[in-house]
């Protein structure tokens, strides 16, 4: 198969290296990559927003499937843009792809589907949510409707945070994304992420993982995209994945086929395990980053099978196979992250890290001549194997002490909830 991958992250990097290594590939491009892609296939310079442009590339290079990394351009509809020319693509149309560009329109179908959620309310002036936060009472969680690159959502502990967030949000601070909001009950309990690939009516469950979401040890410090995940959680018991599956994915893709609008390709639930059982914080129709780095190296069938048969509607005739043990990536991201940083600065001895059976995907780094350097605020995801989260905590950072670059920083706790759990 030849295959168009587009996206430039950890993400897509993961992807493009279990791409690669299937024995259906004749041809990988990569739109437009990054770096360390660049031994997985050929890069590509291409304007993913020109969605005529990619056709044309498709067309050219007799692209047999695209796959689409990010959320912004499935929100923007490429998927039904291609596939209206004949294109295969795995991601999910323009209207399923409202599971993560709105998060009003996944609050809608949690009512309509009796999916355990967050008690929230929905506003689009000022004046209607503040009374809204001071009715409920804080601590209590605000979101930009639509998409914010990850930093839409504010947590607030006090009331004066959670109004400061919504004069920053309706003063333009995530731009149209923020032309309506969503503010939503605190739930308590401890989050984990759970995938399934979907062909529009049947689901294959991906193992679960579990992310770190703030930037310093102990979870302080301010949200980001993400500093570190592992698969699988121990919090997601057997019991925990089957209930998440009936209660939460299965009435999702249900509900969607129902409305006309089938959801094929990767729904990627974000859970709070509560007291009571999961309950769903919000969707995403593509990977996780970097839960997809953790995913990526567990997965031990064709991702390429899996891939095809979302787009065909054969997914049922599929069960992939999955490697024992835990995976665990650790982020590299630049001093400053995820505020303001330098850009351009030096990274070495890469190859030094990835000995062991250890990876590491790039996930924000470009060339300066001939010399590797950090172009992002997450840089490099390092990612090791073992037959327990603290083995492969350990062997992620006996890597990074490798890694040459004296802008990076990284969080020195990644698993510690299962690393806890396991020991009390």
């Amino acid at each position: 198969m030849n295959i168009l991958l587009l996206g430039s992250g950890g993400r897509e990097h993961a992807l493009a290296w279990a791409i690669s290594r299937s024995p259906r590939l004749n041809s990988l491009h990569i739109a437009p990559g990054n770096p360390g892609m660049a031994d997985c296939g050929t890069l590509v310079s291409l304007d993913v927003n020109d969605h005529e442009a990619v056709a044309e590339y498709c067309r050219s290079n007799k692209i047999d499937l695209v796959v689409v990394g990010p959320e912004a351009p499935l929100v923007a509809g490429i998927a039904d843009d291609l596939q209206a020319k004949g294109i295969k693509v795995f991601g999910p149309s323009k209207a399923a792809a409202q599971l993560e560009g709105s998060k009003h329109f996944t609050k809608q179908l949690c009512d309509e589907m009796n999916v355990p959620t967050a008690k929230y309310g929905r506003f689009s002036d000022l004046d209607s949510a503040i009374d809204y936060v001071r009715a409920e009472g804080a601590p209590i969680v605000v979101k930009a409707d639509g998409l914010a690159a990850g930093k839409g959502v504010i947590v607030a502990q006090s009331l004066k945070e959670a109004e400061d967030a919504l004069y920053a949000i309706f003063d333009g601070a995530f731009g149209a994304a923020g032309a309506s909001v969503v503010i939503e009950e605190c739930l308590v309990g401890e989050e984990a992420s759970l995938f399934a690939i979907s062909d529009g009516e049947n689901i294959q469950l991906l193992p679960s993982a579990q992310d770190h979401k703030r930037a310093y040890d102990g979870d302080k410090g301010p949200n980001t995209g993400g500093m570190g995940a592992y698969s699988p959680a121990p919090v997601m018991t057997d019991e925990m994945i089957e209930r998440a599956r009936k209660e939460i994915i299965e009435p999702s893709i249900k509900g969607m086929a129902a409305r006309g609008t089938p959801f094929k390709g990767v729904l990627f639930a974000g859970l709070m395990i509560t007291r009571e059982g999961p309950s769903l914080i919000e969707y995403n129709v593509r990977f996780g980053d970097p839960e997809c780095q953790v995913l990526m190296s567990l997965l031990k069938s064709d991702i390429l099978d899996l891939m095809e048969a979302s787009v065909d509607g054969t997914l049922d005739q599929h069960s992939p196979e999955w490697h024992e043990g835990t995976a665990l990536t650790v982020v590299m991201a630049s001093k400053g992250y995820p505020g303001s940083y330098d850009k351009g600065t030096p990274i070495n001895a890469i190859e030094n890290a990835e000995a062991d059976g250890v990876k590491v995907f790039h996930a924000g780094t470009g060339l300066k001549g001939d010399q590797l350097v950090a172009t992002g605020g997450r840089v490099l995801n390092v990612t090791a194997m073992a037959d327990d989260a603290k083995d492969a905590r350990d062997k992620a950072y006996a890597a990074i002490e490798k890694v040459d670059w004296d802008n990076g920083f990284y969080r020195k706790d990644i698993a510690w909830r299962a690393i806890e759990r396991k020991s009390s």
